[in-house]
Order: C-alpha cells, then sequence, then structure tokens
C-alpha cells in the first residue's frame, strides 16, 4: 500500500523495532494525549498499563473471564479504538490495540494454565540470565479451559482488526516518522 512518497507497510516494517519503549519517563506525570512525541509504539502490549490518560480511559471495559464479557469487553474497546482513530489520535488508537491484544493473551493464558501462571517461578526475578532462561523453561502444566480459549478467540478478532486497520496503519507510519525516526 503506497501513501504519497512512502509504502505504509515498508515505514512501518523497516522502523518497527527502532526505538523501544521508554520505561525511564515519569508516567504518572506525562499526558500521552498531551505529549505524543514521547510515547513509542515498542514491541506487543509495552505500556499498556502505563500510558495515561488512555490506560484509565481504557483499562475500565477490559474484561475476558466469559466469552459474554469477552465479547461486550472488545467490541467496547474496538469502538474507542475507531474513535481514537476518527479523532487522529494516534496514541490512543495504539493503547485501544495494546488492550485487545492483551486480552486475547491474557484469555489464552488462562486457557492454558488455570491459575494465569506459566512459569513455576518468575523469570523476572530471578537474578541470573542462566537462571532465567532454566525459569523460562520451567512451564507449568496445560489445562485447557475452552471457555477461556472462546474469549481469546474474541479478542483476537478485534485485535487483527485493529492492527491491520489502514487508518490505524497510516496513523502509526506518520507517528514513527515524525518521532521515531
Amino acid at each position: 500500500m503506497t501513501h504519497g512518497s512512502y509504502n505504509l507497510h515498508e515505514v512501518i516494517y523497516k522502523n518497527r523495532n527502532m526505538t523501544a519503549f521508554d520505561y525511564s519517563l515519569d508516567f504518572k506525570t506525562i499526558d500521552f494525549r498531551q505529549h505524543p512525541e514521547l510515547y513509542r509504539v515498542g514491541k506487543g502490549e509495552q505500556g499498556v498499563l502505563l500510558v495515561e490518560p488512555y490506560k484509565s480511559e481504557i483499562l475500565p471495559y477490559w474484561r475476558f473471564k466469559t466469552p459474554d464479557i469477552a465479547k461486550e469487553s472488545s467490541q467496547k474497546i474496538y469502538e474507542l479504538f475507531l474513535n481514537y482513530l476518527a479523532a487522529g489520535d494516534f496514541v490512543g488508537a495504539d493503547m485501544a490495540r495494546k488492550f485487545l491484544q492483551m486480552g486475547y493473551t491474557r484469555s489464552r493464558r488462562y486457557a492454558n494454565h488455570k491459575s494465569g501462571r506459566k512459569y513455576k517461578s518468575t523469570p523476572q526475578k530471578v537474578t541470573s540470565p542462566d537462571a532465567q532462561l532454566q525459569a523460562r523453561k520451567d512451564i507449568l502444566p496445560y489445562e485447557v479451559d475452552a471457555i477461556k480459549a472462546e474469549s481469546a478467540a474474541i479478542f483476537k478478532e478485534k485485535w487483527v482488526q485493529a492492527k491491520t486497520d489502514e487508518k490505524y496503519l497510516q496513523l502509526m507510519a506518520k507517528h514513527k516518522q515524525m518521532y521515531e525516526g
């Protein structure tokens, strides 16, 4: 897909890992709607529970306990995504996309592990890189939960819709060119 003098998919592919999510920012005081230049897309769901005012706007709707709850939740978050796009607010749209992705990943985790815990011990809490690698290999047994798997599928559908939306891709390319290039 070409937009002006650049191909959106090429820009996004080339720049996808250009700037990491900046965890050093003072998230308690920054309003990212007022300062989108400080926002970095990062990878996956990075920053989903940090970036305000979007976290406070989206989090109350994020639920996945049952398929009915997941459907209502994902529809509301997708509606917020579309509203952010209509306002030209890339940061808001990206945060909504991250919440949809997180709905999918958390539902999948609970679908696979009843406790919601994937590992026997928390890899981030071990001290050495070798111990962290070992902790990541020590996965709890799978206990498949079909209800959570259905919730995951519901979120995945909305997440894929969001991350492939043409306007979203255009706003992402513009944001990365302006602030992450």
